[in-house]
This record gives C-alpha cells, sequence and structure tokens, in this order.
C-alpha cells in the first residue's frame, strides 16, 4: 500500500495550491516557479489516475476525487507535523519559536521595540520576524501569525482586532518650528510613501477629508516604503502622514510632533491573524496573547477627529 502513495512533494505542493487559492501564490511560498507548480499537479494527477482539478472554470476548481485528496492530505500532513513536535518534545530539541509576517514599518516602529518585554516574561519563546514591503502578510507553512492592515475578513486564520488606527500629519520639531502656524501643509514639502495597498491613506485621502484639494503638480518626495519615508521625516525633508501605530513612539518621545491639523481615522483597523496550525501550538497561544493585551488601548489624544 505505501509504495501506491504518490511522493510527498507532489502532495505538499497540492496542498500548498489549495490552501493559497492559486499556482502563483503558492508558487511563491515554495520558492518556485509557476510551471514548476503545474508540472507537479499534472504528475500527481497521472500517479492517482484521473484528474483532481476541473481546468474548465477560473479559477480551477476540485473535482470530485480532488475533494477527496484534499481532506485526506490536509489531515495526513498536519498529523506528521503533529507527530514531529511530539518527537522533538520527547528529544528535548524542540524549538519554541514563533513567525509572525507584517509590515516593515510595523515590525520596526511597533513591533520590534516591545519583544524585549514578551522575553522578560517568556524567555523560553524566541519570535522571527518576517516582513513585506507590499501587499498584506500571508500566512504560510513557515508563517504562524500576520499582523495585517484590512477590515479584517480573512478566513486563512482566527482573526482578532488589535486597535483603530488613526493618521496626522507630522514632522519633526525642528520643522514644525520653522512652517507657518497656518497653512503648514500648504508651505511643507509632503512625504509621500507609494504602496499597492488600497486600504493604505494617502495624502490625497487626508486632504479632501480636511476640506483641501490635493494638488498632483505639486512637487514631494516618494518612497516605497514608511521606514524610508519616516527617516526622511526625522531628518527634517518634510512633513509625512503618520500612523499612530508606527510613528506614535516616536511622537512620545519628541522625536516628531503633530502639527495641530484634524487626526483622520481610516475605516481599517490592524488585526493580528493567527494560524489555526501553528508550529508550536503552545507558543504561538502566549505571543498571540501578549499581542492582544498591547493592542487594547486606544488612546485619542486631544486632536480633532475626523
Amino acid at each position: 500500500m505505501i509504495r501506491s502513495l504518490p511522493p510527498l512533494r507532489l502532495l505538499t505542493v497540492f496542498e500548498t495550491v489549495l490552501r493559497n487559492g492559486s499556482i502563483r501564490a503558492a508558487a511563491s511560498e515554495l520558492n518556485v516557479s509557476q510551471p514548476a507548480v503545474s508540472q507537479a499537479l499534472r504528475q500527481l494527477e497521472d500517479h492517482v489516475g484521473t484528474r483532481l482539478l476541473d481546468r474548465t472554470t477560473r479559477p480551477p476548481g476540485l473535482t470530485e476525487a480532488g475533494r477527496l485528496l484534499q481532506s485526506a492530505t490536509t489531515e495526513g500532513l498536519g498529523r506528521i507535523a503533529e507527530a514531529l513536535q511530539d518527537i522533538q518534545r520527547l528529544s528535548g530539541t524542540a524549538e519554541q519559536s514563533v513567525t509572525i509576517a507584517c509590515s516593515v514599518g510595523f515590525a520596526t516602529y511597533w513591533l520590534m521595540p516591545r519583544l524585549a518585554g514578551l522575553y522578560e516574561t517568556h524567555p523560553g519563546i524566541a519570535v522571527n520576524v518576517l516582513t513585506t514591503s507590499q501587499g498584506a502578510p500571508r500566512l504560510t507553512a513557515s508563517v504562524d501569525m500576520a499582523i495585517r492592515f484590512g477590515s479584517g475578513s480573512w478566513s486563512d486564520g482566527e482573526v482578532h482586532r488589535l486597535f483603530h488606527e488613526r493618521v496626522e500629519p507630522v514632522c519633526s520639531p525642528e520643522l514644525a518650528e520653522r512652517l507657518p502656524r497656518e497653512g503648514a501643509l500648504q508651505a511643507a514639502t509632503l512625504i509621500h510613501v507609494d504602496v499597492d495597498d488600497e486600504s493604505w491613506t494617502r495624502w490625497a485621502t487626508y486632504l479632501r477629508a480636511i476640506g483641501q484639494l490635493p494638488d498632483n503638480r505639486r512637487p514631494g518626495l516618494r518612497f516605497t516604503n514608511y521606514v524610508q519615508a519616516t527617516q526622511a521625516a526625522l531628518s527634517h525633508q518634510g512633513v509625512m502622514l503618520g500612523w499612530r501605530s508606527i510613528t506614535g513612539d516616536l511622537v512620545k518621545q519628541g522625536r516628531l510632533v503633530v502639527l495641530s491639523e484634524p487626526h483622520y481615522r481610516p475605516g481599517s483597523a490592524f488585526f493580528l491573524v493567527a494560524a489555526h496550525r501553528p508550529t508550536h501550538q503552545r507558543a504561538s497561544q502566549t505571543v498571540a496573547a501578549w499581542l492582544r493585551s498591547l493592542g487594547d488601548s486606544d488612546p485619542s489624544g486631544a486632536a480633532r477627529a475626523i
């Protein structure tokens, strides 16, 4: 019976495609080309002797045989992963590590400065941080949880809201002193972050919300990630839209100041999305509880909201 089983590699590719919902996403997770994933699926179909995917639909759906194999593969690979964890615990080699995926800005200015507090209370846990510069961080076989900004309507994990966001213009204290009290935004160089994310609040959205018309002809500074933009603001190069979760600590430290403009509340929030089957269940639960405890507070300050 064992000899009739397809190679584990083909089953892993099959499970990855189904979990991600596309060949492209599966190829990215497996670090192989899309043709290689397609070839593996065809090899698996040749091995079982029937079609597993209905390629007449877009995206391709599962055939009856595909649904049977999906159920068995998901359960089987899950049990193998659990058995390996049990073996590691028996041999004393289990690593209580948890991998968190988040944006580079969130990791740099919010998560990393707070990890020392986790290590003080849970010295046996190690957190690996995987950053993304574009798009929502994804849960993969090697990622235990992701921190995403959006509506919270994801089905690939357990979703917990951390906090609502607040966006407001910030700059260095030195630059703020040189700007006029009235019309500061019109006089300042605006710092832009160009990201491929519809939920990201841009200057055009903020200016319209406060009753000002954005001027596309106006020169400004443009960056592809939030860390670069924040560094430019710290270096007195212009005014950026500060997200409370990311630049809030810099404001508390006095390295950035909030201009006397109303703050803007996007309709979305930051959420923790925890994998259904994390690598280390107990450690992941501990880290998730720690993150939720940090995300409960939402100080509004004295700024006017729009």
